[in-house]
């Protein structure tokens, strides 16, 4: 009888799925080395369904923006209770911070504002992870590899209100310019005058 009545209550406990843990458990930190290995399979998976630089640019970005999306909606059901930002400041230091340092390891160097357009902003990365690893061969010398680290801010953005395009540059290291929506702006102007 009592093991009938353990095997009930034991059936009655939820039972914890690996999805359902918050990320800060368990060790956070990944082998760098693994990590060049992974990426640089994800560009040789990519380089060969494609046959110009500004393709495989573009493939690596949508390859970001599949990652940003299941990252984003992870980070928020587990860690925020789905409270995400509503200002755009706001928002855009949570990535330079917060979402960098998840991904990465540290903080983004540093985040700008354009001085001739309000709805540009640059994240600035001396020598991002992704490209520490890969050597550019020199028929594909315009190649940025970081437009994969592009496709995951613009999802990330995107997903949580904040429609945008982010493309990756060189530029002081790696450049991502952020080009946001017109009523992007607006709403958060409105948001600022509450």
């Amino acid at each position: 009888m009592e093991k009938l009545e353990a095997l009930k209550i034991s059936s009655m406990r939820p039972r914890t799925n690996i999805l359902d843990r918050p990320l800060a458990k368990g060790k956070t930190e990944v082998s760098q080395s693994i990590v060049a290995l992974l990426f640089s399979e994800i560009v040789q998976y990519c380089q060969s369904r494609v046959y110009t630089v500004p393709e495989l640019q573009t493939k690596l970005h949508e390859m970001g923006q599949d990652v940003g999306t299941r990252v984003i909606d992870i980070y928020f059901v587990r860690e925020r209770g789905s409270k995400r930002e509503t200002k755009l400041t706001q928002m855009l230091l949570f990535v330079k911070t917060t979402l960098w340092k998840n991904l990465f390891g540290k903080e983004a160097e540093k985040l700008e504002h354009a001085n001739e357009d309000e709805r540009t902003y640059y994240i600035i990365e001396k020598d991002p992870l992704v490209n520490a690893f890969i050597s550019v061969p020199k028929d594909k010398g315009s190649l940025n590899c970081a437009n994969f680290t592009a496709g995951i801010v613009e999802a990330v953005l995107t997903h949580c209100g904040f429609p945008c395009k982010v493309t990756a540059h060189w530029h002081k290291g790696t450049t991502y310019m952020v080009k946001f929506e017109d009523y992007v702006i607006a709403r958060d102007k409105q948001l600022e005058d509450k």
